[in-house]
C-alpha cells in the first residue's frame, strides 16, 4: 500500500504560522485523517505530543521516509473552530490557487499572539478600625506614603492601582511593602482591548413594512427547517435593507447563534457599527485594517470566548472563529473590494457560501445593484431572490437630471459644474441643506504631457504615466517612485508641460470660488490616512459642520445622511472608458449608488449626472434606477462574448525579471493547456500577451486567459499549470491565478 503523508500545522493559536510539518499516516488512521481534522503528533526533539491540524495530504515527501514521524491519533471530538479554519484554507488553496501558507495566513485574522492587557486593583485586607491604626502607626514612623494609601482605603475596600499611584504619588515599591506586611493585596485582572467606543444606546426602531417582515420571516423559516441556503435581497437605495439584516441577526442571537456582518469599505464601518451598537451593545465588535495588532488579537479572542455575538468588518471579518455561526450577511455584495487582490484571490461572496455550508448557516446578500454573478444565480434559482422596490415611509426616489457635457461646452460653459448643478447647489446652500459631489478620481492626480511634442512623463520602473500632485511632485501610484516636475520637457525642451487634472482637490477649490460661503469637507484616499479619519469626517458631515461633501467612491456607498437633498456626479462616464468587460456594470452601480444618497430623509432629493455619453445604456438605466433593464442588456452582451457569469474565466499572470523569459513561459503554459485539455469541448485559451501594464517595479508582466462554462474545468487547468510550475522549479518568475477576475491583469 502506498504511503500517505499529512501536512500538519502545530498549535495555531500559540505559534507563528510560517511552516508546516510532514507526518506519516498510519494505516489504521488512513480513513480518519483528512484536511481540517485535529490530530495529536510527536513534536520536537523530545517527541512531546502536541495538537496539530491537517492542512493537506500527499503521497510524496521531501525527506527520507524512515525519518518521518507518524500521526499519533485523531481527535474524536469533531472539528474544532481552528480545524474549520484549516478546512477553509484548504478550500481556498484548491479553488483559487495559492500556497498552503498563503491560504492559512488568509483565514487566520491574527497571526501572532499579542500581550494581554491587565488591570490592577489594591484590595484592603484589614477591618476599617485596624487600617486606621496602621495608618497612624505609619504616620508616627514618618512613612507618609504608606499612611496616605491606608488612609484612602479606610472608607473603600478596593481602589484602582493606577489611581493610587498617580493621585497619591505612591511608588510601586511602597505598595509592594504594604502587601508584604499583610495590609493590602494587589490583584490583577486581564481585560480585552475594545475598539467599540461606548455611547448612547437609545434607539428609535422604525416600523417594518410588509416587504421587510416577509424577508426576515422567510430567511428564519428556511434556517429553522434545516434549509439555510443563500438569499439575495435586491432593494432600491434607501429601501431599509439594514433593518432587515438587524431583524435576522437579532433572531439568530435569540437562538444562541452568532453573526458576521460584512461591509465593503472601512468608511462604512462607522455608521453600520453605530446602528448595531444601539441594538446589541457590547455584544458587537469590529475588525478591520485600522485596528492595532493588539486590538485585532483581542477581538478574535473575544469571539472564541463567546463574548461577542456580531462581528462587523470587510472581507477579513469572514474568518472570525465563531463556534455557533448562524448567518453571514454580505452588504453591498456587488463591491469589488470583496475580491482579494493578493493570492489566494478569493471572493468573499463565494467563500461566505462555503463557510456557511460547513457551519449550517444562512447567507444573506444585499445590494441595490447586485453583481451580475449573484443576480444570474438568483434568476437560475440557485439563490432565493427578494425584491424591495420602495423606500419606507414618505421617502421617495430622487428626481434625476442627465446633463450632456458636450452641449454645455458648445454653449460656452467650461466650468466643472453644469449650469443645472450650479443652480441646484445655490438653492441648497440658501436653504441650509446638504450636497454630495462625487468624482471617480482622487486628489490632484493627472498625467503630465508636453503640448509641443506629446511626450508623457512616465515612471522609469513601471509602464505607467506619473501623476502630478499639489506639492509639485510627480508620483508613480504603483511603485511609489517620485521626482520633481521639470520646468521643461525632457524630450524637446518646450516649457509647455501641463497636466490633466480632475481631482477632488480641484473640485474643492472650484466650490470655494463659485460659492464663497460653502463649508466643504473632502473625503478621499489622501484625507483618510490617519486612524479614525473616516469616522471624524463622516461624523462632522452628519452633525452639519459642512454643507458640501466632496469625495471619491467611498462617499457614495451605503451612507445615510437625511440632510442630503442633492447629489452631483461630476464625471459619470470616466469608468466607462476602461479596458475592462465590467466597465458598464461598474458605471451603472456607481451612478445608482451615488443617486441613492439623495432624499433619504423627509425632504425629496435631486441628482445631477454629468456625462459625455448620456445615451449609454449604463447611464440611461442608472438614471431610471432600473436594474432589471440594465441586467437584461448586460447579460445579453456577456452571453454573446462568453464572459462571466455566463462562462467562467481564469486569468494567469506571469511576472518575470527578463521579458523574453516571461514570453517563453507564457507560450509553454498555453501550449500545455491546449495539448493536455484538447478533448474538453468549449475550452478557449486567449493569449499569451503583454499585460495591461507591461512593467511594474522593473518586473515584466505577461498574461493569458482560459474560458469555459464549468468552473471545475478551470480548476483542473489551474492544477495542471501549478504542477507544471512545481516541476520546472521556476527562478526569477512567479505565476498568479485569478478566477473570474474583477480587474484585467
Amino acid at each position: 500500500m502506498t504511503e500517505r503523508y499529512a501536512d500538519v500545522i502545530i498549535d495555531i493559536a500559540h505559534e507563528k504560522v510560517d511552516r508546516v510539518f510532514q507526518y506519516r499516516i498510519p494505516d489504521e488512521l488512513s480513513d480518519a485523517v483528512r484536511p481540517g481534522v485535529q490530530v495529536r503528533v510527536p513534536f520536537g526533539n523530545g517527541n512531546r505530543e502536541r495538537t496539530g491540524y491537517v492542512v493537506d495530504l500527499s503521497e510524496e515527501t521531501d525527506y527520507p521516509p524512515e525519518k518521518i514521524k507518524a500521526v499519533s491519533a485523531v481527535d474524536e471530538k469533531g472539528m474544532s473552530v481552528e480545524g474549520r479554519q484549516i478546512l477553509i484554507a484548504y478550500w481556498l488553496k484548491s479553488n483559487y490557487g495559492s500556497t498552503t501558507i498563503a491560504a492559512l495566513k488568509t483565514v487566520l485574522p491574527v497571526k501572532q499572539k499579542q500581550k494581554t492587557l491587565e488591570k490592577k486593583k489594591v484590595v484592603r485586607l484589614l477591618p476599617e478600625e485596624e487600617t486606621e491604626r496602621a495608618a497612624c502607626e505609619c504616620e508616627r514612623k514618618y512613612q507618609r506614603a504608606k499612611a496616605r494609601v491606608l488612609a484612602a482605603l479606610q472608607t473603600e475596600e478596593e481602589l484602582p492601582y493606577e489611581l493610587i499611584r498617580q493621585k497619591l504619588h505612591v511608588a510601586a515599591s511602597t505598595l509592594q511593602a504594604l502587601e508584604k506586611q499583610g495590609y493590602i493585596r494587589i490583584e490583577k485582572e486581564a481585560f480585552y482591548r475594545n475598539p467599540v467606543k461606548a455611547g448612547d444606546r437609545s434607539e428609535t426602531r422604525p416600523a417594518l413594512n410588509q416587504a421587510q417582515r416577509h424577508i426576515i420571516e422567510e430567511v428564519l423559516a428556511d434556517y429553522r427547517t434545516g434549509r439555510p441556503g443563500v438569499h439575495l435581497v435586491h432593494g432600491v437605495t434607501g429601501s431599509g435593507k439594514t433593518e432587515v439584516y438587524l431583524g435576522i441577526i437579532e433572531e439568530m442571537i435569540a437562538m444562541g447563534k452568532q453573526a458576521i456582518m460584512l461591509i465593503p469599505e472601512i468608511a462604512l464601518t462607522y455608521q453600520t457599527l453605530l446602528r448595531f451598537y444601539k441594538r446589541f451593545g457590547d455584544r458587537v465588535s469590529v475588525i478591520n485594517s485600522s485596528l492595532s495588532a493588539g486590538e485585532k488579537y483581542d477581538q478574535i479572542e473575544r469571539a472564541k470566548a463567546g463574548e461577542i455575538d456580531v462581528m462587523i468588518g470587510p472581507r477579513s471579518a469572514l474568518f472570525t472563529p465563531f463556534a455557533n455561526l448562524g448567518v453571514i450577511v454580505v452588504d453591498e455584495e456587488h463591491e469589488k473590494s470583496y475580491k482579494s487582490e493578493t493570492s489566494p484571490r478569493y471572493h468573499a461572496r463565494e467563500t461566505a457560501v462555503e463557510i456557511a455550508s460547513l457551519c449550517g448557516a444562512s447567507v444573506v446578500l444585499g445590494s441595490a445593484t447586485p453583481s451580475m454573478e449573484a443576480y444570474y444565480r438568483a434568476v437560475r434559482g440557485e439563490y432565493k431572490l427578494y425584491e424591495m422596490r420602495e423606500r419606507p415611509g414618505n421617502s421617495v426616489l430622487p428626481a434625476v437630471y442627465t446633463i450632456d457635457l458636450r452641449e454645455e461646452l458648445k454653449q460656452g460653459n467650461r466650468s466643472i459644474f453644469s449650469r443645472k448643478l450650479k443652480e441646484l447647489m445655490q438653492d441648497r446652500l440658501s436653504k441650509g441643506e446638504q450636497t454630495i459631489l462625487f468624482l471617480n478620481r482622487r486628489g490632484y492626480a493627472g498625467f503630465i504631457s508636453c503640448r509641443s511634442c506629446g511626450h508623457v512623463m512616465k515612471c522609469p520602473h513601471c509602464d505607467v504615466s506619473l501623476s502630478e500632485h499639489r506639492n509639485g511632485m510627480l508620483t508613480c501610484h504603483y511603485c511609489g517612485y517620485q521626482e520633481r516636475k521639470p520646468a521643461k520637457c525632457p524630450s524637446c525642451g518646450s516649457p509647455y508641460l501641463m497636466g490633466f487634472k480632475a481631482g477632488t482637490e480641484q473640485v474643492e477649490e472650484a466650490i470655494h470660488r463659485e460659492f464663497p460661503g460653502a463649508r466643504v469637507l473632502r473625503m478621499d484616499a489622501d484625507t483618510t490616512r490617519r486612524k479614525d479619519s473616516y469616522e471624524q469626517i463622516l461624523a462632522a458631515f452628519a452633525d452639519g459642520e459642512a454643507n458640501v461633501l466632496v469625495g471619491t467612491q467611498m462617499i457614495v456607498k451605503g451612507h445615510d445622511f437625511p440632510g442630503v437633498t442633492l447629489v452631483g456626479v461630476l464625471a459619470a462616464d470616466l469608468s466607462l472608458n476602461r479596458n475592462d468587460y465590467r466597465a458598464g456594470e461598474r458605471t451603472f452601480q456607481l451612478l445608482t449608488q451615488a443617486a441613492g444618497r439623495a432624499g433619504r430623509g423627509e425632504r425629496p432629493g435631486e441628482v445631477v449626472i454629468q456625462t459625455y455619453q448620456p445615451e449609454h445604456y449604463s447611464v440611461v438605466h442608472a438614471a431610471r434606477q432600473d436594474y432589471p433593464g440594465f441586467y437584461a442588456e448586460e447579460i445579453a452582451y456577456r452571453g454573446l462574448v462568453g464572459y462571466p457569469p455566463v462562462e467562467h474565466m481564469l486569468a494567469v499572470l506571469i511576472v518575470s525579471r527578463v521579458q523574453a523569459e516571461g514570453e517563453s513561459l507564457g507560450k509553454e503554459m498555453t501550449d500545455l493547456v491546449k495539448n493536455e485539455m484538447a478533448d474538453v469541448a468549449g475550452l478557449r485559451v486567449i493569449g499569451p500577451t503583454e499585460a495591461v501594464i507591461g512593467k511594474i517595479s522593473d518586473l515584466y508582466r505577461h498574461t493569458f486567459y482560459i474560458r469555459h462554462g464549468a468552473y471545475q474545468t478551470l480548476v483542473e487547468a489551474k492544477d495542471r499549470l501549478e504542477c507544471f510550475c512545481r516541476e520546472r522549479k521556476l527562478k526569477g518568475q512567479t505565476v498568479q491565478f485569478d478566477f473570474d477576475p474583477m480587474n484585467t491583469f
